[in-house]
């Protein structure tokens, strides 16, 4: 990875107080070093990671993953209960979930209208409402 991509994870990490280990920083360069919002499984950052050489095991890509979350970095998003996908655009935007190949995209924000959310139940609030449009092929 070249020095710049570095910088740009790094000042990443340091915005939301997150300190900057070898790994973190190797893998925030690949989410944000180009600058370009990504969706990624833990399995296609951890591919990622090997394909630019960083030694990085799949359990520390998921507890990064799962740490940059925490934070509000990313934004997890969960299709079918069991497959987490994460996205670098942090404010709120539907997605498209192709089902055919498997991954997601950020579908058109100012297509969508969401006229009404039913109440919340007594004692709780909503906190986020997350759009995922599946798609397949005709």
């Amino acid at each position: 990875m070249n020095p710049q991509t570095q910088e740009r994870g790094t000042k990443w990490l340091a915005g939301a107080g997150l300190r900057p280990t070898r790994q973190r920083v190797a893998l925030a360069a690949l989410l944000v070093g180009d600058g370009k919002d990504r969706h990624v499984t833990a399995e296609s950052l951890h591919e990622a990671s090997k394909t630019h050489g960083e030694s990085v095991s799949l359990a520390t890509v998921y507890n990064t993953l799962r740490a940059f979350s925490e934070v509000g970095l990313i934004r997890e998003i969960m299709v079918d209960g069991s497959k987490s996908y994460f996205d670098t655009r942090v404010d709120d935007h539907p997605h498209f979930f192709w089902e055919d190949e498997g991954h997601l995209t950020d579908a058109p924000k100012e297509q969508l209208e969401i006229s009404a959310l039913p109440e919340a139940p007594e004692g709780t609030e909503i906190s986020k409402v997350d759009v995922v449009i599946r798609l397949r092929r005709k």
